[in-house]
């Protein structure tokens, strides 16, 4: 079984920088890169779980909703991912998104 302790981390590390972040820099894109980055972990997530399906788009909750949005995102990825190559590609996801959420 796979180890996906460091996405998890990685998820929860950037959703508490999120909760801590000021509503300014939220509104400044911190929130829609997060979402951006929920979006894109789960629409993964999907594709692994039923790859018939066309993954269906996680909705805008709003900027205070974006940290739980990826903190569920990331988690349900990490049920669901098979090597260590997915992991890696995921872990640079997280904090690529982090750099540019500025947080």
């Amino acid at each position: 079984m796979l180890d996906t302790t460091p996405l998890t981390a990685a998820v929860d590390q950037f959703a508490d920088r999120l909760r801590a972040a000021p509503q300014s820099r939220l509104q400044r894109g911190a929130a829609t890169e997060a979402l951006a980055l929920a979006r894109e972990l789960a629409a993964w997530a999907q594709r692994i779980e039923v790859p018939d399906a066309e993954p269906r788009e996680m909705p805008d909750a709003g900027m205070f909703a974006a940290a739980d949005q990826i903190t569920v995102a990331g988690r349900d990825l990490a049920l669901v991912l098979e090597d260590s190559g997915q992991l890696a590609e995921a872990l640079t996801l997280v904090e690529e998104a982090q750099k540019r959420a500025g947080v």
